[in-house]
């Protein structure tokens, strides 16, 4: 009789769903079709759902069910809270059905072994209808890690079949029209991972947050993986480029440090199966896998997401033991593999005082009151378009979190519970804040924005915001191309779905602002800088070999985010444009720029990179953009020189950066310089003979063709890109390009702010015209008459 109650797993496929719930069908699955492909899957079995459903029969639960949650109110939590413990009762009293009961006996015994009669094993829940497309929720009933014996086991699956009555389940059931009966409860038992010797965490074969699918997004932590699943702490995190998996080339597009602050590891006994510690400071401040820990993890995720032909979201954990990376579950990612044609963006339209920030989950503003809740005990408190501020989440809170009209929690990453209840209800949230408890009080009127990369900020009161829905349908041709100007690599994967011909211009001042925030020499000389210095710089590049490596590789991180996200359209790079007042500003900065009355027109660009002050600090941009281009495969990645005053100039620049390695032609590079110093255009045919083309900068030339300082108040109402004398020194730009066949680009401000500027550039025959993400359809439609009055 065992044999319809009991199935181990390599006996099962996708096409058992109805008979073990789609997780253990996938467990199946993995392990008859991946294994090939290196893919390991920790073996077990599972009960099926003739079992649940004879275990409700001969019990008479199935009609005492039914008659309970008649007509339930679940938007009343406390009538929902007061049945399902009423349900779950009845399930935990009733026996399991002798022939269900001794069936588990007798293949847990079969996991074991001599040296292991009584293996520890997870106890999952596979629900017959919770992992298919349409409707996926986050941990809907219960995992038990760590059981050891036939008894603890037993007592684990009962446990299981009534968590499928747990407050959560029955409401999300009610919300989304199931019966409440219809869905079916298999348990699968599953040997356990030592992963408490070792990380697990959590992936996706696309990015949670645009949807881009060229990437496998991993969190990563210490001791076993319910700690990133319910959001208890703040994970490492990384991105891979999927064609580097395939090409073999180094596939980590970018890496953040979580915090880690605890992990979870096996308990001592029947009565405490696991425990939660403290992780030492040591291994806190490391990355919890390495490099090639990751890209095997990337290419299981890839040969995963192929065999079932959609995105998938993937569990997996790290065996201390033995060294090696399991999958524990795989199901369908449910959220941006459904979004259509029509991108949103949201626009702060003013700035408040940033009261807390984390983790942006989505890319939506949400404002409101705050509500400050300590537990699920309290969450009735939550009223609809209030602001959830609370230490983190778990599925118990799910009945009321639509209510919210935006969520802030002290802990958590981006795959946690509250991140991907967020995404699937389309409220934005702040995750891993550390202290969002503590800064923003009770009642108070915040402002919740994901609409900033990859940062989310609480602000202070209720700003004003506007969502613009944009058709990336097809756009009618022109004859010209739109680029885009893209300085956040936290924005580049949300930006590649507009439909743009790439990046016009990639500052590379805000990698270095935003990602790294020390002076370059401050890290060449590191062993020079005084003790509180170190400190702050050591604390800055925990995770990194040393802290030149870590100005080269978070440099090349910022850039092969921008690269990956557009390629195989071009994407240029502007090497640094700080002036020396901004550079100041750096961790380590004022030990070494000089306090210029002028910096605006004083040590900046080309006249920067060449000076012996500055050289050695300059060779590590280079090394970033080759590690990018050559190793890493991404040639789309082109340079632009910024403020070269003189043809001299040009040649010496040209010289240092042949020095390093970054030649004019090599592989395809292109090298282009930016046309924003009057000089460039009245001497272009000199200039040209070092570059590939211009990029027009229209703001610094026309404060230099006017003589006005563009952020001095008192003459900013002077300032217009179309002044008559700045349009002549772009016209002879334009030819001068067209007639020696090198490129032609603006990536100034003003194509941006005035369409008809935009138009009389096309007229002018420009090759390329870059646009602040948020013009970009408009101006195409400006341009292509559709939106000329």
């Amino acid at each position: 009789m065992t044999e319809e109650y009991i199935i181990w797993f390599d006996h099962l496929g996708m096409g058992d769903v109805a008979r073990v719930g789609g997780k253990n069908a996938s467990l199946g699955e993995m392990i008859t079709n991946l294994s090939g492909a290196g893919v390991r899957v920790p073996g077990g079995f599972a009960t099926t759902a003739a079992a649940y459903r004879e275990f409700l029969r001969v019990n008479g639960l199935d009609r005492r069910i039914a008659e309970r949650l008649e007509g339930l109110d679940v938007s009343d939590v406390g009538v929902l809270q007061r049945a399902g413990a009423e349900v779950r009762g009845w399930i935990l009293e009733a026996p399991l059905p002798p022939a269900l009961d001794a069936g588990i006996r007798e293949n847990y015994r079969r996991l074991g072994s001599d040296a292991d009669p009584e293996p520890a094993v997870a106890v999952r829940s596979s629900a017959t209808a919770e992992d298919l497309p349409e409707a996926s929720f986050a941990g809907q009933q219960e995992t038990f890690l760590n059981i050891r014996g036939e008894e603890a086991v037993v007592r684990a699956v009962h446990e299981v079949y009534a968590s499928l009555y747990n407050d959560r389940a029955i409401s999300y059931r009610a919300h989304h029209g199931f019966d409440q009966l219809a869905v079916a409860l298999s348990a699968g038992i599953q040997r356990m991972v030592r992963s408490d010797l070792a990380a697990s965490g959590v992936l996706f074969t696309l990015d949670t947050e645009s949807g881009f699918r060229d990437v496998v997004f991993v969190t990563a932590s210490w001791g076993l993986g319910e700690m990133v699943v319910q959001g208890a702490v703040n994970p490492d995190e990384f991105y891979l480029y999927k064609p580097n998996l395939d090409a073999g080339r180094p596939a980590v597009l970018q890496r953040h440090l979580g915090a880690k602050a605890i992990r979870m590891v096996l308990g001592d006994g029947p009565d405490n199966p696991v425990r939660t510690e403290e992780v030492p400071e040591a291994e806190r401040m490391r990355f919890c896998l390495s490099d090639a820990e990751v890209e095997e993890l990337g290419r299981h995720a890839l040969a995963i997401e192929r065999h079932y032909g959609r995105p998938m979201d993937v569990e997996w954990a790290k065996d201390g033991l033995d060294g090696q990376i399991y999958i524990l579950q795989a199901r369908p990612e449910t959220v941006e593999s459904r979004k259509g044609n029509v991108v949103e963006r949201y626009h702060l339209k003013e700035r408040g005082k940033v009261l807390t920030k984390g983790r942006s989950i989505g890319n939506r503003i949400g404002a409101g009151k705050a509500r400050l809740i300590a537990s699920s005990a309290d969450m009735e408190r939550l009223a609809e378009g209030e602001v959830l501020v609370t230490d983190m989440t778990d599925p118990d809170w799910e009945p009321v979190m639509k209510r919210a009209a935006a969520i802030v929690t002290n802990r958590g990453g981006r795959t946690c519970h509250a991140a991907i209840v967020a995404r699937e209800l389309g409220i934005p949230a702040v995750v891993g804040t550390g202290d969002a408890t503590e800064a923003i009080g009770e009642g108070q009127e915040v402002t919740v924005s994901c609409a900033e990369g990859e940062t989310g900020y609480v602000y202070e009161g209720l700003l004003d915001y506007e969502c613009r829905r944009l058709s990336t349908e097809e756009l009618p041709v022109l004859p010209v191309k739109i680029m885009m100007n893209v300085g956040n690599p936290g924005r580049a994967f949300h930006f590649s779905a507009l439909p743009a011909h790439g990046v016009g211009l990639a500052r590379l001042e805000f990698v270095i602002n935003n990602m790294i925030g020390i002076h370059p020499r401050a890290l060449l000389e590191y062993e020079r800088q005084p003790a509180g210095l170190k400190a702050e710089i050591d604390r800055r590049i925990a995770g990194y070999p040393g802290p030149v490596e870590f100005y080269v590789e978070r440099l090349a991180e910022g850039i092969a985010m921008l690269g990956a996200a557009f390629a195989p359209k071009p994407v240029i790079v502007r090497l640094s444009d700080f002036k020396s007042n901004e550079y100041r500003n750096l961790l380590g900065g004022d030990r070494y720029e000089p306090e210029e009355e002028n910096p605006m027109i004083g040590f900046r660009g080309a006249s920067r990179y060449v000076s012996e002050a500055f050289r050695d600090c300059f060779a590590l941009e280079c090394r970033a953009v080759r590690k990018v281009r050559e190793e890493m495969g991404l040639t789309n990645v082109e340079v632009m020189i910024p403020f070269v005053r003189t043809p001299a100039e040009a040649e010496e620049v040209i010289g240092v950066l042949k020095e390093n390695g970054l030649e004019r032609g090599r592989e395809g590079l292109r090298l282009i310089m930016m046309c924003e110093i009057p000089s460039n255009p009245l001497e272009a045919e000199a200039f040209l003979e070092h570059f590939d083309g211009f990029s027009i900068g229209s703001n610094d030339l026309t404060q230099l063709t006017l003589g006005l300082d563009r952020d001095s108040a008192l003459v900013a109402h002077r300032f217009d890109e179309r002044a008559p004398a700045v349009k002549a020194l772009i016209h002879m730009a334009i030819q001068a390009c067209r007639q020696r066949g090198r490129y032609i680009g603006i990536c100034g401000q003003a194509p941006s702010d005035y369409p008809d500027f935009a138009s009389w550039l096309m007229e002018e025959g420009i090759e390329s015209i870059s646009l602040n993400p948020d013009t970009v359809i408009d101006t195409w439609l400006y341009l292509a008459g559709e939106g000329q009055e």
